[in-house]
């Protein structure tokens, strides 16, 4: 199984998470990392699996290395058909009114551009007592056992 992880961040977290969610696929899985403001869309490669994380900034905003991602998405629309994903999104339930609304976004524009998504978009609040990895890692394993069941 190819990975290929995507981050939106403003702060770095959602780097860290994909680091920390990289650390937990086992030796069959081959994986990357990649900031999504270094991504066209249109070029992301159906034979990898592609796991969207993603902060939300300022008033339910994409962090500013997820908005030429995002914009690529709205305004040339590609054909994203036989492209799979999963999406996670950090937020803080303090601005409960645009929690988590990056990745919802996201969410969005890849399923309008014909992507299929596996599994629920995972989500993270930042006011809790948990880090990030403490939610993403459980999440990942969760679709991770999705993919196999669908392989199988």
């Amino acid at each position: 199984m190819k990975i290929h992880f995507l981050y939106g961040t403003e702060t770095g977290n959602s780097e860290i998470l994909c680091d920390d969610m990289q650390d937990e696929l086992g030796a069959d899985v081959t994986s990357r990392i990649s900031d999504m403001g270094t991504v066209d869309p249109a070029d992301l490669d159906p034979e990898e699996f592609h796991i969207v994380v993603t902060s939300t900034y300022g008033n339910g905003d994409l962090p500013s290395t997820a908005v030429s991602f995002s914009d690529a998405l709205a305004e040339t629309k590609p054909d994203l058909s036989g492209i799979r994903f999963a999406i996670f999104g950090l937020g803080d339930m303090v601005f409960a009114e645009t929690f988590a609304q990056g990745s919802k976004t996201l969410m969005e524009q890849l399923l309008a551009c014909k992507a299929e998504q596996v599994g629920e978009r995972g989500i993270f609040d930042a006011s809790g007592a948990d880090m990030p990895e403490d939610i993403g890692v459980p999440w990942l394993h969760g679709i991770l056992a999705l993919l196999q069941a669908k392989a199988a």
